[in-house]
């Protein structure tokens, strides 16, 4: 049990948004936290990276990537070194040795919406990062664009061209 120190009113204040999936599309977003984990049967490990949405009506919202960098499955592990090296690609970090040299750095990310299926309900599903300039690189998946990706393509950009704040965090600047 903990004392709140004062009387909260929960009618005076507008609920958190849902935690329903994002819509599938193109988004500008940062790395906000990253970690690698071990897997169920503690037979691998993956990095598991928060990105957070930086731009547009869905700013602040959080998807969340994990990828199987050791694994007895090979096909799992080029996987998730192709996400990987699509990542650093956008980024523009080529050599990485530590999570957190990603982080902060606005990258598009394209989302998938994957629905409810069995007892999993439905979540998003990143397949691939670019660059939010007008620099061409590698992305991690053969998906063709989405139409309704464009604002947000667009949107990502404006973010680059933004006056930089001389305390604001990277990519509010």
């Amino acid at each position: 049990m903990a004392q709140l120190g004062q009387m909260f009113d929960a009618t005076q204040i507008d609920p958190t948004d849902s935690f329903e999936p994002l819509p599938a599309g193109d988004y500008a977003i940062v790395i906000t936290e990253s970690d690698m984990k071990a897997t169920k049967n503690n037979r691998g490990q993956y990095l598991q990276m928060i990105l957070e949405v930086i731009d547009g009506p869905l700013k602040g919202r959080k998807v969340w990537d994990r990828l199987n960098l050791v694994n007895p499955n090979n096909t799992a592990v080029e996987i998730a070194q192709r996400q990987l090296s699509a990542l650093c690609h956008a980024t523009g970090v080529m050599s990485v040795t530590d999570s957190a040299q990603l982080h902060n750095i606005p990258v598009v990310a394209r989302i998938a919406y994957k629905p409810a299926e069995g007892s999993y309900g439905a979540t998003n599903e990143v397949k691939g990062y670019k660059p939010t300039g007008n620099k061409a690189a590698p992305q991690a998946s053969n998906q063709s664009a989405h139409t309704e990706a464009a604002p947000q393509a667009a949107a990502a950009t404006s973010t680059q061209t933004a006056a930089p704040a001389a305390a604001a965090p990277p990519w509010a600047r």
